[in-house]
């Protein structure tokens, strides 16, 4: 075969060298930015929109020289999917006769909550996957999007978001697994290992540091320093690269002065010398374009393209404002180096190569039945909503008893929104097309309770606003009934269009709208009410919560999620979620998480007391697990390049299944810098039928025990630390003294990251 670049035996490294070489310089920008056909009458999808779509072209100019990726083909209308894989295939083989090479498009979509495609599985949202501490049902559940995405020709998902939650006021949240960086890694890099193993490429986002935005505004400025960003903000992408990620997402906010899309000591220092990543850099949409219109570091898009280039950015999304007659004027002109677009190209055309998209006979995938919600997918979803749902409090109202007469009431009661969050294809994109049915089946709380229980239903207030009328209808149903089940919580948006969301940042934590004041109407009817949390962010319930029957939080549960709620609230399933953030306490001082110094926790000196009503991994059960003692086998000296070992035995003496997530914090009781006086380092979820019994046994490599030193070099450091092992990071059980011992070591990107765990019986 002359033609190295087409034959699939030869290195992937020769087969780019040889493409590149024989490309125009027209032909190799074309290969870096992609392409978003939005509908005129829903371009108010995201501000801005209209005005950062890139120019205005025919789809015969645009595809002319080839063509680098096709933005969101069935995440931007409902589409049918196989009408819709029938258009992509049809536009993939006019991009493959348009360009001299026939190379294809990468097609990317969105994938936080499942496929964002008409009739595709909605998942639970990310807090709920932290929330199930389970990391091999979210690698399952990421294979299962991978397999979807494949099914109908999607090459790339963007997802999962890594951004640790400093400040829960933010409206993105929802769309995190929680304020601990340890959690976000060990969850994100599962679901990572699932999308990856279908052949799809997993995106990284937000790179770094976009969840620090001062005050949580969106898209506001980011004032944390190095050791902040090393020891919190980015160990999560650390963890999920080693998970076999493929691309990278830039942030949108600035660190310090310096937007994350013109910061090559971030996107190429750091992301590729550090750690050594070799996929691709994609720009968080129109962010390039931002460096401009928003950040005022570049006068033009010519000059936002150059900064973005010599970043590190390799494709800019969605479509070209900047990669495209800009960059083609600055390389004319002299401006940019044309070496930066041969650099971010080899990444591109690597990549393309990597998914078979350069092998001489690809053609578009096609098929004349596709289900993107197939009983199994179902299954998952349930599956993964039962162990998400965390039991906060119960003074024994729950589980509920057969047949009681229920009130059902609140704003999240009966609608299949109440389940779904700002990401889901239902709340992201077809909120904007009036009349479309939502193509799934998602049942609400109160059909779910109806089928077991007497139910009467009241709205009581819309998430927001409300009437003194709809209140005293729904305090009239709590007086009537057994039990009042009052669901609140949050309405998924866009930009100001809910309470919870990308852009629905709130200044206070207080339930949106009139909850708070329906809550204290139906506490105030004597009847017992259990209170169902339908939410993006944690609210401050303390004035509340003491006079509850019970409170149970859901986030935001997926399709499945009333039903797995009902089988909670009923005893059909233990509860077995753990909070992935923690719910403040009175006066919701904010930012404030569980990975706090000694001067951040409650002190003598100040009366605000910033102590958790519910703290990180909390979580209540029906028939708790029951503890053995916390064994070492490796005794108090611990090397610094060694591994100590603990073990714990579980037993369950119930006549259910029970589940445990045992967590292991670790507390350095001197170190050369402040340090949080407890932080997770180790968890496992196990799982014990009646009468089971089971050791967990952890395998802690002291390279856990690492931080950023005052030299700004990560270091494991002699002395003294405990171990703190229990249910919660409230709730210890046992701590186990121990002395790092050897001389201090400095380690780098090959330092191990994770514990091993091994569940036998006993």
């Amino acid at each position: 075969m002359s033609d190295v670049w087409r034959d699939p035996s030869a290195r992937v490294e020769d087969r780019v060298t040889d493409l590149v070489a024989r490309m125009t310089l027209g032909e190799k920008v074309a290969q870096l930015s992609g392409v978003w056909g939005v509908d005129p009458e829903v371009g108010d999808m995201a501000p801005m929109l209209r005005d950062a779509m890139g120019p205005d072209l025919s789809w015969e100019e645009v595809i002319a020289d080839g063509l680098g990726q096709l933005t969101r083909p069935f995440g931007t209308e409902p589409v049918e999917p196989v009408e819709g894989l029938r258009a992509l295939a049809e536009r993939q083989r006019q991009v493959m006769a348009a360009n001299r090479f026939g190379i294809p498009a990468q097609v990317h979509e969105e994938c936080l909550t499942g496929l964002a495609a008409w009739r595709a599985t909605v998942y639970p949202s990310p807090l709920c996957w932290a929330a199930s501490f389970d990391p091999a049902l979210v690698q399952e559940m990421g294979a299962r999007i991978g397999a979807s995405m494949r099914s109908l020709g999607v090459h790339q998902g963007l997802a999962p978001v890594l951004d640790v939650v400093r400040d829960l006021r933010w409206g993105r949240v929802e769309e995190t697994m929680g304020e601990d960086p340890f959690l976000v890694g060990l969850i994100g890099g599962a679901y990572v290992r699932g999308v990856e193993s279908a052949g799809v490429v997993a995106t990284l986002k937000h790179f770094a540091g976009y969840s620090a935005s001062r005050a949580a505004r969106n898209l506001a400025p980011v004032g944390i320093g190095p050791r902040e960003l090393a020891d919190v903000i980015l160990p999560p992408f650390e963890m999920a690269l080693r998970a076999g990620a493929r691309s990278v997402m830039n942030s949108y906010t600035d660190t310090d002065g310096v937007p994350a899309a013109s910061d090559r000591t971030l996107l190429t220092t750091l992301l590729r010398d550090t750690y050594g990543f070799t996929g691709t850099v994609v720009a968080d949409y129109f962010s390039i374009a931002f460096l401009r219109t928003l950040h005022h570091v570049a006068d033009t898009n010519q000059e936002a393209a150059r900064l973005a280039l010599e970043a590190g950015i390799d494709v800019e999304l969605p479509s070209p404002n900047a990669y495209g007659d800009p960059l083609l004027a600055g390389i004319e002109d002299s401006s940019i180096d044309e070496k930066l677009v041969d650099r971010a190209l080899a990444r591109v055309l690597r990549q393309k190569c990597e998914l078979g998209l350069l092998d001489p006979g690809w053609e578009p995938t096609e098929a004349d039945e596709v289900d993107l919600d197939g009983p199994g997918s179902r299954q998952v979803a349930l599956e993964l909503a039962r162990r998400s749902v965390v039991l906060l409090a119960n003074d024994g109202a729950l589980p509920l008893r057969a047949r009681s007469r229920l009130a059902v009431v609140g704003p999240r009661a009966d609608t299949y929104q109440a389940m779904l969050g700002c990401y889901s294809f239902p709340m992201h994109v077809l909120v904007h097309y009036e009349g479309v049915e939502r193509g799934l089946e998602i049942r609400t709380l109160r059909e779910a309770l109806a089928d077991s229980h007497d139910v009467t239903y009241a709205l009581g207030c819309p998430v927001l606003d409300g009437t003194d009328e709809q209140i005293a209808e729904a305090v009239a149903a709590a007086a009537q009934a057994d039990v009042c089940v009052v669901a609140l919580g949050d309405q998924a948006g866009l930009f100001g269009n809910g309470t919870s969301g990308e852009g629905c940042d709130v200044a206070d934590l207080r339930l949106p709208g009139r909850q708070d004041e329906l809550l204290e109407a139906l506490i105030a009817t004597g009847t017992p009410v259990v209170a169902v949390l339908l939410v993006g962010r944690p609210y401050d319930l303390s004035r509340h919560a003491p006079d509850l029957a019970a409170i149970v939080c859901g986030f935001f549960p997926g399709e499945e999620g009333a039903q797995a709620l009902s089988d909670v609230l009923t005893g059909r399933v233990d509860p077995s979620g753990r909070l992935p953030v923690s719910f403040p306490g009175a006066g919701s001082t904010q930012p404030s998480t569980y990975l706090a110094s000694a001067l951040g926790q409650r002190s003598e000196v100040t009366n605000v007391d910033p102590t958790a009503l519910f703290p990180f991994g909390h979580g209540l059960s029906y028939a708790p697990a029951t503890w053995g003692p916390v064994t070492s086998t490796t005794g108090p000296r611990w090397d610094v390049d060694g591994v100590t070992r603990l073990s714990v035995e579980l037993g369950n003496e119930a006549d259910r299944l029970v589940s445990e997530v045992v967590q292991v914090y670790l507390h350095d009781v001197s170190a050369s810098v402040v340090r949080p006086v407890r932080q997770l380092i180790g968890a496992a979820r196990v799982d014990l039928e009646p009468g089971q019994r089971r050791r967990v046994t952890f395998d802690l490599h002291a390279d856990l025990t690492s931080f950023t030193a005052r030299d700004l070099l990560r270091v494991v450091e002699t002395g003294a630390v405990e171990l703190h092992i229990g249910a919660s990071s409230a709730d210890i059980r046992s701590t186990l003294s121990l002395e790092l011992t050897g001389a201090a070591r400095h380690v780098d990107g090959d330092r191990v990251l994770e514990p091993v765990i091994t569940i036998t019986e006993v």
